[in-house]
């Protein structure tokens, strides 16, 4: 099949997500360059869920650039927090919170929990818009089940992965090595996905 495009806009601001997607995307003809590559700012995310903000970043990256555009929005959920940090992951200390403010809010609502009750889960939604009017853009979800433990554990990663247990590998998200890292995680599995959409659409060939 043609190939369609050779590169995509990624609608982030966040330098662990722009290092992550890279590291996967490395090898392939595909290229994907950071908003900040064309003086592009943060969408606001007036979303009530996370298909929802990913559509909004994505839209407003492809009409900023004229490019097509991907855009990934993703969160921790906790069940005893009723599903909170959720889609405010990244402001849950307030906006312009720091990663470490952000963790700390969440352990400070937890650490009276039972451990057996600290169930929780990444997810991600990854969306490819071709243009911002696009009425069938392409959507994947991630999902990536552990438990959260109630001290900094690991020095990989970013964001709530020093607190993140991942039972099948006795350790948190930020003691695992890239590599396994993105094997496992919910934006690796919504990648992975969406690589595979995109190239029933031309691209990555």
């Amino acid at each position: 099949m043609k190939r369609l495009y050779d590169g995509l806009v990624l609608a982030s601001s966040n330098p662990g997500k722009i290092r992550e997607v890279s590291e996967m995307l490395a090898g392939l003809s595909l290229t994907v360059a950071p908003q900040s590559q064309f003086q592009v700012s943060d969408a606001d995310e007036t979303g009530l869920t996370f298909v929802e903000n990913a559509i909004l970043k994505a839209r407003h990256a492809a009409l900023r650039t004229g490019l097509p555009a991907i855009a990934d929005d993703s969160g921790l959920v906790v069940d005893a927090l009723q599903g909170a940090p959720g889609i405010y992951s990244a402001r849950y200390a307030g906006v312009g919170a720091t990663d470490e403010a952000n963790l700390q809010k969440v352990l400070s609502e937890i650490r009276d929990i039972p451990a057996e009750q600290r169930t929780a889960r990444f997810v991600c939604v990854l969306v490819c818009m071709l243009h911002p009017l696009d009425p069938t853009p392409i959507v994947c979800e991630g999902t990536w089940e552990g438990t959260l433990v109630t001290t900094h554990v690991g020095q990989y990663g970013f964001g709530y992965d020093p607190i993140f247990w991942v039972p099948t590998h006795h350790c948190t998200s930020a003691e695992l090595l890239p590599a396994v890292k993105n094997a496992l995680s919910h934006r690796g599995q919504a990648l992975r996905s969406l690589l595979a959409a995109l190239r029933t659409r031309g691209f990555a060939g």
